[in-house]
């Protein structure tokens, strides 16, 4: 089941890296047309204040999940008895702030792209 499941991801993968190829071929020739308008370092200042966007966002989110940890550990010395139900609510909320983290590393990578012309 496993060989299975790795199969059909690699199965899409492949066939998204395939139909992303004319698409990019052709968005390529549009951002070299705008920064050609654009001249150079039009959006340099879009693309900096992203990309400190998306590491403020990374500093926080580890900050965040090392103190959940931190604060996880002390527990558990505590109340060895509670380590099952502290560790799970560890987890969710460790996961939680790393799908915040994810999503504003993403925004900060789209306004890069919109830095560049895409």
């Amino acid at each position: 089941m496993r060989n299975l499941s790795v199969l059909v991801v690699l199965a899409f993968l492949g066939l998204t890296i395939i139909g992303a190829e004319p698409a990019l071929a052709q968005a390529d020739a549009a951002v070299a047309a705008v920064k050609e308008a654009r001249g150079w370092g039009a959006g340099l200042g879009i693309g900096l204040g992203s990309g400190i966007a998306a590491g403020l966002a990374v500093i926080g989110a580890g900050l965040g999940i090392g103190r959940i940890g931190g604060s996880a550990v002390e527990s558990i010395a505590r109340q060895p008895e509670m380590a099952g139900r502290i560790f799970v609510n560890m987890i969710l909320a460790a996961a939680l702030v790393e799908g915040v983290a994810l999503f504003a590393v993403v925004v900060g990578f789209l306004g890069m792209g919109q830095a560049n012309g895409g």
